[in-house]
């Protein structure tokens, strides 16, 4: 008998570390870490769109963060997420900071 109740004890622990695993192993992969800088971004260069392509939105240029100063990301398409529309990133100031929000499409 004592040996069933050691086995049960053991059969909860075991049943406890897959489950870890799978919740740390289940982060999303888009998941971006935040991005707060104190220097204001450049003004946004103005960059041609070029001329529509079915299936794709225009993603716009913009200035991103490289550690210790901007850089300028291209434009580039993103392909249509039916029944959505792409928001653009961009840089949002909250008080002395600036903080960069991701582009996403929104349903």
């Amino acid at each position: 008998m004592n040996v069933l109740r050691s086995l049960f004890k053991w059969r909860k622990a075991l049943l406890l570390v897959p489950l870890t695993l799978a919740a740390l192993a289940s982060t999303p992969v888009f998941a971006q870490p935040e991005i707060i800088i104190r220097e204001a971004p450049p003004p946004m260069r103005m960059e041609p769109m070029p001329g529509s392509r079915p299936g794709y939105a225009w993603d716009q240029g913009h200035w991103r963060w490289e550690g210790r100063g901007y850089a300028w990301v291209p434009g580039h398409w993103q392909p249509v997420r039916h029944g959505a529309r792409w928001k653009p990133g961009h840089w949002q100031a909250r008080g002395p900071n600036w903080y960069w929000i991701e582009g996403h499409w929104v349903r």
